[in-house]
């Protein structure tokens, strides 16, 4: 199967699971275990760019901690049984990608919402430990948004104890660029005050998405502001070990947003590593 349809397919359900997916990802390299925490779809952003359809409800409204759990279990099982790939969906997948590199919390929503958030983290947990799984990571995808909430820091902290690794989501530098792309009542200085604060607990991966609005990308004007908002970062003690420059891989909520060419991605990612010193890996459009 090309790398193109392998990435672009990104299905947040398999079989009858109702919270656990399993996906190939570009990021991790390999085989991610996606857990849905809002399977109701709620997010405290709308991003222009976001692939989850929400003219369409949640099969489910709640997780229930238990199904979750089993289903987390007996899809890890598979993975590394390799029965996995017996599926038609992993069956053509590469011996190169078939490694487990991640338990993912992400999902139709920002998974740091859901209320027992630390419990469902500990329990995963868990899980990967009784399996003996002590170095597959934990991976939060998260806006950010609600770090300084008291039940997410004591799952950051969770986090931490397991192998566990934060990719927050930091798309614009200044507050016009991030309500235009993100659209939430949520201010860019909560998000930049909450990385800060995470970053100088425990090393940091930012994922930044970069997209053309009606043809146009970023200008350099706001390119530059993202820039200085890294480097406040780190200058505050925040570690950021990672920039992951990304475009549009799947099709967005929005027609008027589409992604940015291959070399566009590249002058970014370098305008990085000039501007902030950081390590910055692009990642490209896969589809249109």
């Amino acid at each position: 199967m090309p790398a193109e349809s392998i990435h672009a397919r990104h299905e947040r359900s398999f079989e009858t699971n109702r919270f656990v997916y399993p996906v190939i990802s570009r990021r991790s390299g390999g085989l991610s275990i996606g857990v849905n925490l809002n399977p109701d779809k709620i997010c405290n952003f709308d991003c222009i760019y976001c692939q989850v359809d929400r003219t369409v409800q949640g099969l489910t409204r709640f997780v229930e901690l238990p199904a979750m759990l089993t289903e987390l279990e007996q899809t890890l099982t598979s993975a590394v049984s390799g029965s996995l790939f017996d599926h038609s969906k992993f069956a053509t997948i590469p011996a190169p990608l078939r490694r487990l590199n991640d338990i993912a919390f992400s999902g139709d929503g920002e998974p740091t919402s859901h209320r027992n958030f630390d419990e469902v983290v500990a329990a995963s947990a868990e899980v990967k430990r009784r399996l003996g799984l002590d170095r597959v990571k934990l991976v939060l995808i998260t806006n950010a948004s609600l770090f300084h909430r008291a039940h997410v820091r004591r799952g950051l902290e969770i986090l931490d104890a397991n192998q566990g690794e934060i990719w927050a989501k930091l798309d614009a530098g200044s507050q016009a660029y991030f309500q235009l792309v993100d659209r939430t009542p949520v201010p860019l200085t909560r998000i930049l005050e909450n990385i800060t604060q995470a970053a100088c607990a425990r090393p940091l991966v930012i994922q930044s998405l970069f997209m053309r609005i009606d043809g146009q990308p970023p200008d350099s004007s706001e390119l530059d502001a993202y820039c200085q908002r890294l480097n406040e970062i780190t200058a505050a003690g925040g570690q950021l070990k990672l920039i992951q420059v990304c475009t549009v891989a799947r099709r967005p909520a929005e027609t008027y947003v589409t992604p940015l060419a291959d070399a566009e991605v590249d002058q970014i990612a370098d305008l990085v590593r000039r501007r902030t010193g950081l390590t910055a890996v692009p990642y490209y459009g896969l589809s249109t």
